[in-house]
């Protein structure tokens, strides 16, 4: 097992990475105050690793009520939030109840909103299986769910206690998952970290066949990036907003085309390469930058090319960003591979041609 810490100082908590991690009790019961705990997880996840993970505690004495949420990123909403809030209330949890979320990036961004919301704040611990929440969501404290306007547009800033990352989850994740979450693996190389980027053009093949050395690898080298960033910016004031690479593009494709139509990674994935054709615009990639990233991506199993969306749709949804400030749409941009930054002085037109280039459709 590895072990990083994502310094917050009175907020500080572990990451541990490793396998045969789920059902090991130590890791969680000191967290367990009152001796009652709820576990939020899904209808897929749950009958694969539930038990695994609540037996050990019930054995040691703690009352485990449990949540299974429908799955899809169409279910991340204030109706199914709603199912979070029952089984609290119904279960007489209170402020010192630790609420524990498995499963991918919906279950956990789910359940730390409830954990934020619920009196006013209760503690909470991500356990991730898929690849996206293991080296993104889980990590950093951003909890939210959709609004049929935007993605992530309702939520809070709740840190975790812990992020309990067992890779052995992995090996019942469907390729398409894994393929999602290889998008946002990618886009840690490519915002400050050349080195990562040129580890995963030479091992692309290994993660994609899940060699375990490979994925603790690709998911340590992820999850120390991000602590970096969130040490550094808790509240996405400033360096923080480097994460969301190709994510303002992104989301307007999902939300454009219907939650869960398309993946969260694979939406990244064109975003991200709307974004380096913008970058090239501005003459600060080159072409055979541009080429290298697409590359990459096509190897990974992702999308490069958007959906048939008119580029007057997209610029109505990225209106809806969290990052817009001011009335002007602010984009995470690269001035080199490996070298991201944020940016407001992108034209209409050369945005429209950023989109036209990766919408051939339209």
């Amino acid at each position: 097992m590895d072990t990083l810490t994502v310094a917050l100082g009175e907020k500080a908590y572990p990451i541990h990475v490793g396998s045969g991690l789920l059902g090991r009790s130590e890791f969680l019961l000191p967290l367990l105050r009152y001796p009652k705990t709820v576990i939020v997880s899904n209808v897929t996840v749950a009958p694969l690793y539930l038990k695994q993970l609540a037996e050990p505690l019930r054995q040691a004495g703690i009352d485990v009520a449990e949540v299974r949420l429908p799955d899809g990123e169409r279910f991340k909403n204030w109706q199914t939030l709603q199912t979070i809030f029952d089984v609290l209330l119904q279960s007489h949890c209170e402020r010192t109840t630790t609420l524990i979320a498995l499963g991918g990036g919906v279950v956990g961004d789910m359940a730390g909103f409830a954990a934020a919301c619920f009196q006013r704040g209760i503690p909470f611990v991500q356990i991730p299986t898929t690849l996206l929440a293991q080296v993104d969501s889980s990590v950093g404290g951003k909890t939210a769910i959709n609004h049929p306007f935007g993605k992530n547009m309702i939520g809070a800033f709740h840190q975790p206690s812990l992020v309990l990352t067992d890779t052995d989850t992995l090996n019942t994740l469907p390729d398409r998952e894994l393929r999602s979450g290889l998008a946002e693996v990618i886009k840690y190389g490519l915002i400050k970290d050349l080195s990562f980027f040129e580890w995963l053009e030479a091992n692309i093949e290994r993660l994609l066949v899940r060699e375990p050395t490979a994925l603790r690898e690709a998911i340590l080298r992820s999850c120390r990036n991000k602590a970096a960033v969130v040490i550094a910016d808790e509240r996405e004031h400033g360096e923080r907003a480097l994460l969301n690479l190709g994510h303002t593009f992104g989301h307007a494709i999902e939300t454009g085309v219907g939650y869960g139509e398309w993946l969260h990674g694979e939406a990244v994935a064109v975003g991200t390469m709307m974004a380096a054709e913008l970058s090239l615009c501005h003459g600060w990639l080159l072409r055979v930058d541009v080429e290298r990233m697409e590359n990459l991506f096509k190897r990974a199993g992702l999308p490069v090319y958007g959906p048939r969306l008119t580029t007057e749709r997209y610029l109505e949804l990225m209106q809806h960003d969290k990052k817009v400030q001011n009335g002007r749409l602010r984009l995470v941009l690269l001035r080199a591979l490996g070298n991201a930054v944020v940016s407001d002085s992108a034209s209409l037109n050369d945005i429209q041609s950023a989109i036209l280039a990766r919408s051939p459709h339209v």
